[in-house]
């Protein structure tokens, strides 16, 4: 649907599409590439590394705060952010979020984003503030 390079240049380096954009949801997906990886565990699989799962979360999130600006603002940036990660994603399969609001108000919006793979294990739970600027 929506390219976010177009808006923000390193959510193309990551790989990340917006493949939704509402006021009330965000949803995209990344591929699991070896670059966006720890280093190799025990038996050699990679996994995607907790700060490629945190920008994913962050663009996601921060895309439902700009949909939902009040008209005349500036922008918005993230001002807080925390991740509970509870599975890894292995290298080759591709990680799907859903950013949805817990609040929108005039001055910030809080966002909550669940990363799945494809089968629906969870991956991580990020929660978001994003203050308009």
């Amino acid at each position: 649907m929506t390219n976010p390079a177009d808006i923000v240049p390193f959510a193309k380096t990551m790989g990340i599409t917006i493949t939704e954009m509402t006021k009330e949801k965000i949803t995209g997906e990344m591929l699991v590439r070896p670059e966006i990886c720890t280093a190799a565990q025990a038996g050699g699989a990679l996994s995607i590394h907790g700060g490629a799962v945190m920008t994913f979360a962050d663009v996601l999130g921060a895309f439902g705060g700009f949909v939902n600006l009040p008209e005349g603002s500036g922008g918005t940036t993230t001002s807080e952010s925390k991740t509970n990660f509870l599975n890894g994603a292995p290298a080759g399969q591709t990680v799907y979020g859903e950013s949805t609001p817990l609040k929108v108000g005039k001055r910030q919006s809080v966002w909550q984003t669940r990363i799945t793979l494809e089968d629906g294990t969870l991956v991580a739970v990020v929660t978001q503030t994003q203050i308009v600027l």
